[in-house]
């Protein structure tokens, strides 16, 4: 039982000494620098996001998993890049159908006799 016990204590020491050794000769390795405060390394460009922009997404991890303002704010700007996309191409296909574009001269002709009058306060 002795022999058992001084076999795991030397292993114990020869462990110690090589991981303090390769500390020594590869050192702790090269540390980045913080971010500043209120700063992320997720970004996309503001206009034309790519399959590729979306690949190259990267969050912060924290204790239990990324964190959540990031995955949200990239989750709403890829929503809003989804909702102008789909807006340009139905108006592009009203335009190709002939149909009256929201917003174009065409439509934002009033009817006759719809025109509005003030109304007297009193």
């Amino acid at each position: 039982m002795l022999t058992v016990l001084l076999y795991l204590i030397v292993m114990a020491l020869v462990g110690g000494a090589l991981f303090f050794a390769a500390s020594v000769v590869f050192g702790r390795g090269e540390e980045m620098a913080a971010l500043p405060p209120a700063t992320t390394v997720t970004a996309l460009p503001s206009h034309g996001v790519t399959g590729a922009d979306v690949q190259e997404l990267r969050f912060q991890q924290t204790l239990r998993g990324y964190k959540a303002s990031e995955v949200d704010w990239a989750l709403d700007r890829l929503g809003t890049e989804i909702d102008v996309l789909r807006a340009q191409l139905a108006e592009a296909t009203r335009g190709a159908a002939g149909i009256p574009v929201e917003g174009s001269a065409a439509a934002d002709v009033e009817p006759a006799g719809a025109a509005t009058t003030p109304k007297d306060p009193a």
